[in-house]
């Protein structure tokens, strides 16, 4: 067998395959498939593993292997995939041709993604000892595999009641019953138990449950229960994910903003964090690369805008502390991560660094566009590159107070040797971020210095692998909790592209005889 032909496709940009573009065989050939080999690349090394292959398929031009692959998704990564397509017999067609198409679908797995709300109260729960009344409260117990249990939910004890009714709580099915619905629930004044088919049916007389205490049932011969406790309430609700909102349309909007302070150094020297070597690439433009290149797959144009802070501008020496770096202010877009950095590259020949350090001018400038969208179908990533103390304190914490009920993220990376007290402030992961008395609706900022993750044997690779996976990782759950907190839904998926003469696809679970 021989490989004829080999696929590289980025996880993230699976979506954005356009079949309607795509070059359609201008002549039919008969091929014998053998199988498709999946390869995974490492981070550092680059090196391609085998991560599965499907079964043989013989004599079709449409092959469509039963055999799915399942990998782990990581937003925060670049996810590199190649599929090699593996022929008994060379491919025969006109040449110059494109002799077929390999369409690459994924799907997260449903993995028991339902949650539920319950609600429950108590009646006439009296332990009936020298400690007087009960001060009761709930705990759940899921039942294992093995016969043991594990507890899964406590409610809070409402205290001095015979009679209590408990808040209601949200629970994971499979941390209740593991996607099992009939599996026991084991729930002490005494104890009861039932499953998850049967809390499913709601407020009814089949969910009023006697609580049994099983000491004093042995004990008394008049003994009937120690209360009941009643469901009052069930909800079930489908957990939604980053990817099911990604899957729906919306669009993950990437501006970066630049510090062209003179604390940077005179980008002429090889001191300066602007230096630019002709053997490797300095840390702002590291930095740029490892965020943009993972962010790019989430936004269909590919156009980014970028800015820049803290320099004086040509012709006439004004300070900007937010300038386009492609020096059209009207219209500050660059092509791809590849157009930023040339951008980038172009304005430190053009620009004098100067000062001070402002943060709010560029974060209101992302934030302003961030408010005129309010359904869903856009979110905004702002990564600022620094290397000091901060000028615009007070401002810049009052714009990220502002910012955070817009969908919107920042992220700051540092670069250089500075010490960075006020962006570990601004992170608020310790302390919730405030402006005159206002706190941050949701943290919507990650910080993280760049030094902490460049790799001490040279392998720039590595190091700005390292760095992106550790600065985007929150940026699913900063996504999701502005989603949640608006009651907003993902769009249903579009209906998957056909190619035409290409068999149309079936219902999983629909068979042919």
């Amino acid at each position: 067998m021989s490989s004829i032909q080999t696929y590289f496709v980025n996880m993230a940009s699976i979506g954005d395959f356009d079949p309607l573009n795509a070059s359609i065989p201008a002549t039919k050939v008969e091929i014998t498939v053998s199988l498709c080999v999946l390869y995974t690349q490492g981070i550092g090394n680059k090196e391609w593993r085998e991560f599965g292959r499907t079964e043989v398929i013989e004599n079709t031009l449409n092959p469509e292997f039963v055999r799915k692959f399942i990998l782990d998704y990581f937003f925060e990564e670049r996810q590199n995939l190649r599929f090699d397509l593996r022929m008994e017999k060379p491919m025969v067609g006109i040449p110059g041709k494109k002799c077929g198409n390999i369409i690459v679908k994924a799907e997260e797995m449903g993995n028991c993604r339902e949650s539920v709300m319950m609600q429950f109260c108590g009646n006439k729960l009296d332990k009936k000892d020298f400690f007087g009344k009960s001060d009761p409260f709930l705990v759940f117990y899921r039942s294992n595999e093995d016969g043991t249990f594990t507890i899964c939910h406590k409610t809070e004890v409402v205290k001095n009641t015979l009679n209590p009714v408990w808040q209601a709580f949200k629970i994971p099915v499979r941390a209740l019953c593991n996607g099992d619905y009939d599996r026991s629930v084991h729930d002490f004044i005494g104890e009861f138990t039932t499953s998850y088919r049967e809390l499913s049916r709601g407020q009814s007389q089949f969910n009023v449950y006697e609580v049994i205490n099983p000491k004093k049932k042995g004990k008394k011969k008049k003994y009937l229960n120690s209360g009941t406790v009643t469901l009052l309430s069930f909800l079930v609700d489908i957990e939604v994910t980053f990817l099911d909102y990604i899957k729906g349309g919306t669009q993950i909007n990437f501006t970066v903003a630049i510090d062209f302070t003179a604390s940077n150094g005179n980008p002429a020297q090889p001191t300066s964090l602007h230096y630019m070597s002709p053997y490797q690439m300095n840390a702002y433009a590291m930095a740029l690369k490892a965020v943009g290149e993972i962010i790019q797959d989430y936004d269909s144009d590919k156009m980014f805008p970028a800015l820049g802070f803290g320099a004086k501008l040509p012709p006439d020496g004004r300070v900007s502390h937010e300038f386009a770096l492609n020096g059209n202010p009207q219209n500050p877009y660059c092509a791809g991560i590849d157009g930023v950095m040339e951008a980038y590259y172009q304005s430190l020949k053009s620009v004098c660094l100067y000062g001070p350090t402002n943060f709010s001018p560029v974060i209101n400038h992302v934030a302003r566009y961030a408010a005129s969208v309010n359904d869903g179908s856009q979110y905004f990533v702002l990564l600022i590159i620094t290397d000091g103390v901060i000028s615009d304190m007070a401002q810049t914490k009052e714009s990220i107070v502002n910012a955070s009920c817009l969908p919107m993220s920042i992220i700051i990376v540092g670069v250089g040797p500075a010490e960075f007290d006020a962006m570990i402030e601004l992170d608020g992961d310790e302390v919730r971020i405030s402006s005159r008395g206002r706190y941050a609706e949701r943290d919507i900022v990650q910080f993280v210095p760049f030094r902490d993750y460049i790799d001490r044997t040279g392998n720039h690779i590595l190091s700005m692998a390292r760095l992106a996976k550790d600065v985007l990782a929150e940026i699913p759950d900063q996504f999701l909790s502005y989603m949640r907190t608006r009651g907003i839904k993902p769009l249903p998926t579009p209906p998957p592209y056909t190619p035409p003469g290409y068999p149309i696809q079936r219902h999983p679970l629909q068979t042919q005889i």
